[in-house]
């Protein structure tokens, strides 16, 4: 009994001692910070399952039984481990390996204007096996990311972007006419370089459209918006009618009437100058780019620091440069929380109630 006990004694300490190292490797990665973000959190968990798996073979290693119980005991391991990884969901596993690849190619990034199928808007979020994006209604819609393999996207670059205007006009009007106002609706709404392509003669009109250059991608939706405002403004203020030539109305006009609605100032309506929809539409997604950005520059940061410190010749500059180490480490460590979820604090900044 004795003899038995004393066989047990290290795999009781191996046992004992994986445990404690579980533990804290757990403490470290998941319960320190409970507030850490999916993706993260997944990341670690695969960690604490790969830690799992081996402590459990190093238990298995130790056990004071025979060679051949052991491989038995070992093989019986790998095949549970293998009939897991074959019962779980195909999709799943595609998934997975989708979410590496685009990781690997890196087609877009947070806070990124994407278009895939039916579905427009900013990158809010890339999970291992989905992608989340954030609609201009503020909605939020999760792609797996197999579907975002499988699908061409589009991404609108952060260098800038092309806006452009569709519209129809009747053949009793220049064309070097129409391209000079279309060119000075653009400028008047914000687009740099503007220009017009004739895309089609039709049977009643010619189909014209009107693109410029956008700066600032974030504010696509509103700038978009506001182009076609100024066309209307620009074509309407120089009388000419924006209606196509088989255009019927039941009401008496004169034959040089024109369909050109009033301007009415004093009922248009008053906008706050800072406020832009984008601000509440893609508030996640601003959020999660932000906070990208806030990372790259801190590690930038901190690679340039080490650099310094390594050139240090003085015990001053070296502890300057170990102090600015330091300080840039602990505020990407605050980054790394993830933001609140949506519903936590209101679209224009307050606290919901």
């Amino acid at each position: 009994m004795v003899d038995a006990i004393v066989l047990f004694v290290p795999f009781l300490a191996v046992v004992i001692s994986v445990s404690i190292m579980l533990g804290i490797a757990d403490w470290l990665l998941i319960k320190r910070q409970p507030d850490i973000g999916k993706e993260r959190l997944f990341s670690r968990q695969l960690i604490m399952l790969g830690l799992t798996v081996l402590g459990v073979l190093i238990a298995v290693l130790v056990l004071p039984i025979s060679d051949s119980s052991r491989n038995q005991l070992i093989a019986l391991i790998g095949i549970l481990l293998s009939g897991i990884f074959a019962f779980s969901s195909t999709t799943a596993t595609s998934n997975l390996m989708a979410g590496v690849l685009l990781r690997i190619t890196s087609p877009f990034g947070t806070g990124d204007f994407i278009r895939v199928g039916e579905h427009f808007g900013r990158v809010s979020e890339r999970g291992l096996f989905d992608t989340e994006i954030q609609t201009e209604t503020r909605e939020l819609i999760s792609l797996p990311n197999n579907y975002l393999i499988s699908h061409p996207v589009t991404t609108t670059r952060r260098s800038g972007t092309i806006v452009s205007a569709e519209l129809s006009l009747g053949y009793d009007v220049d064309h070097r006419k129409i391209e000079s106002l279309l060119v000075e609706a653009a400028k008047t709404c914000g687009l740099a370089e503007p220009f017009v392509h004739v895309l089609a003669l039709g049977d009643f009109a010619v189909s014209y459209r009107v693109s410029g250059f956008l700066e600032e991608p974030k504010r696509l939706i509103s700038i978009r918006s506001n182009l076609y405002g100024c066309v209307l403004d620009t074509l309407h203020g120089n009388e000419i009618e924006i209606v196509s030539p088989t255009f019927m109305n039941q009401r008496r006009i004169e034959a040089d009437g024109r369909i050109i609605p009033t301007p009415d100032v004093a009922t248009s309506l008053s906008v706050d100058p800072e406020f832009s929809v984008e601000d509440i539409a893609f508030d996640k997604a601003e959020k999660a780019e932000r906070l990208e950005d806030d990372k790259l520059q801190l590690m930038e940061e901190i690679k340039k620091q080490e650099v310094l410190f390594k050139q240090a010749t003085g015990d001053d500059e070296k502890k300057t440069a170990h102090e600015a180490i330091e300080q840039a480490q602990e505020r990407l460590a605050a980054l790394q929380v993830s933001a609140d979820p949506p519903g936590s604090e209101s679209p224009r900044g307050g606290e919901s109630k």
